[in-house]
Parts: structure tokens; C-alpha cells; sequence
């Protein structure tokens, strides 16, 4: 469904806004990105602590696949962050560019 003109006004306001407040693209992408970098550093050293474990004990291993997975979680979530934002960096042009091309798009 395309958007209104006055919709189209109220999202460009909504952008510049944003545009003009550098602390806080700043702030979530700073955040983001660090604790992108410490879920991968948890996720090699869970699966270094299986490897171990698995050397010592079954079940310290079995405790270690468990985080392992708890992290691979937080890391897709995280993931999932940092592409909506590259996503939402796009102008709003190509927001209504892509969703006017997706309308016209013929269904097989």
C-alpha cells in the first residue's frame, strides 16, 4: 500500500530529525557493535570451553553447549539489529522507491 503524501511528509520529518541528532546514530551503532564483538568472542571461547570440557568432564561440557547456545541466540538477535539499522540508514526515497516497485510486481 503506497503511503499518503502527508504520510510521505511526516516520515521525511522524521528523518531529517534524526539526521540532525548525531549522538544518537552515534550511540546505537557504537553499542551495537560492541556487543556484536563480545557475543562472538563469548561464542569461540563457549565452543573452546566444550572442547575442554569435553576432555574433563560430560557434563561441564554439556554446561558450555548450553551457553554456546544461549549466546548464538543473542548474536542473531544482535545481527538482526545491526541490519535494521543499514536498513533504516536508507533514504526514505528508497523506502517508497522499493515498496511502489513491489506493488507494480506481477504475481506468477
Amino acid at each position: 500500500m503506497p503511503l499518503s503524501d502527508h504520510e510521505q511528509h511526516i516520515l521525511r520529518q522524521i528523518e531529517q530529525e534524526l539526521q540532525q541528532d548525531p549522538t544518537f546514530s552515534e550511540r546505537v551503532s557504537r553499542t551495537s557493535r560492541h556487543r556484536l564483538t563480545m557475543l562472538i568472542v563469548g561464542l569461540i571461547v563457549g565452543i573452546a570451553l566444550i572442547v575442554a570440557g569435553l576432555t574433563v568432564n560430560f557434563w561441564l561440557a554439556f554446561v558450555a553447549f548450553l551457553g554456546v547456545l544461549v549466546i548464538a541466540v543473542m548474536l542473531e538477535a544482535e545481527i538482526r539489529v545491526v541490519g535494521r539499522q543499514k536498513l533504516g540508514s536508507l533514504p526514505i526515497n528508497a523506502w517508497i522507491a522499493g515498496a511502489a516497485r513491489q506493488s507494480r510486481r506481477p504475481e506468477h
